[in-house]
């Protein structure tokens, strides 16, 4: 019995004078990638720079007006190569060992110590050698990603409102014209009659979208300091409602009024447009008119204050 015991030991525990091993070498870091360190940093650096390139593509094509295929084949060859390339990094380049300790020791001996501070010594060597260039290209790599990413969720917010919101396309002198171009006349429209109007060169222009209307034979005022705007009994309004933006477009003859039916506001058209019900804060601003010696209808003037809701109250 004590043979076999003694047996048992000399198999499971090493004898003292023997050097116990600090790491295990046979991982993938032995294997061909492993062992050709250059040769595997330059294939892992191509990946990142066609990475680079596929995300790169992939703005320019957004940038041009896009391409949905294109788009997903620059981004897939992108996101693709930069998933190649760290995953080989993290295979063959980064330490992992396994190392071992025997455990019936807690503590190793001052030469195993040694042993194993140099052997990750050495390994750490690898890691850091030329790794300053893959670390760069790969942080370039992400900037570009991050700028891919960014820019066309900033660009599809559309283009900066500018002066949009407070001033339009309307000029002293324009005339009023269909969203086909056609000029209006004086005769053109009978009692009760209505038609969405632009300045001529901005047809279908939201911003510039104006009601024009025939409310009786003869002109009228609707707001002190207006005496000529509605010659005829034409008076014309902005088409967006001052409540969201919704086009105003239905008009009440009987009532004299003006209604948005996306919430449905009430103008009062004899009034200047002063709203009568619903969510609208403020009138619809009004356009003032002429007719020329031609019998054409035209803008005395600008709109004389922003159209649309009314952010401008808020500041």
């Amino acid at each position: 019995m004590s043979n076999e015991t003694d047996k048992m030991a000399d198999i499971d525990m090493p004898k003292s004078d023997m050097p116990l091993p600090v790491a295990v070498l046979d991982d993938p870091h032995l294997a061909p990638a492993a062992k050709n360190v250059k040769h595997t940093e330059r294939w892992i650096a191509f990946f990142i720079i066609l990475g680079a390139l596929g995300f790169a593509g992939y703005g320019a094509v957004y940038w041009q007006g896009g391409q949905p295929q294109v788009e997903g084949i620059t981004l897939g060859v992108g996101l693709v190569s930069i998933g190649i390339a760290l995953a080989a990094w993290g295979k063959y380049l980064l330490p992992r060992g396994p190392f071992v300790e025997e455990r019936h020791s807690m503590r190793s001996t001052d030469v195993e110590r040694e042993q194993l501070v140099a052997a990750v010594t050495e390994r750490g060597k690898l890691v850091m050698h030329r790794r300053g260039f893959l670390g760069k290209a790969l942080g370039a790599a992400a900037g570009i990603l991050g700028v891919v990413i960014a820019f066309p969720l900033i660009r599809s917010l559309g283009p900066l409102p500018k002066l949009g919101l407070d001033k339009t396309n309307w000029k002293k002198g324009s005339y009023l014209v269909t969203i086909h171009g056609r000029k209006i006349k004086a005769d053109d429209l009978e009692v009760g009659g209505i038609v969405t109007v632009f300045p001529p060169g901005y047809e279908g222009s939201a911003v510039d979208q104006t009601v024009l209307l025939r409310a009786s034979t003869a002109s009228f005022t609707t707001k002190p300091g207006r005496e000529t705007w509605t010659p005829n009994g034409y008076i014309a309004y902005s088409k967006v409602c001052t409540h969201a933006g919704c086009p105003v477009g239905l008009y009440q003859e009987q009532t004299q009024q003006l209604l948005c039916p996306c919430h449905q506001s009430l103008f009062d058209v004899l009034d200047g447009a002063q709203p009568v019900f619903g969510p609208a804060p403020r009138p619809l601003p009004q356009l003032p008119l002429m007719i020329d010696s031609e019998g054409y209808l035209r803008a005395q003037a600008p709109y004389d204050q922003p159209i649309g809701p009314g952010f401008w109250e808020r500041s």
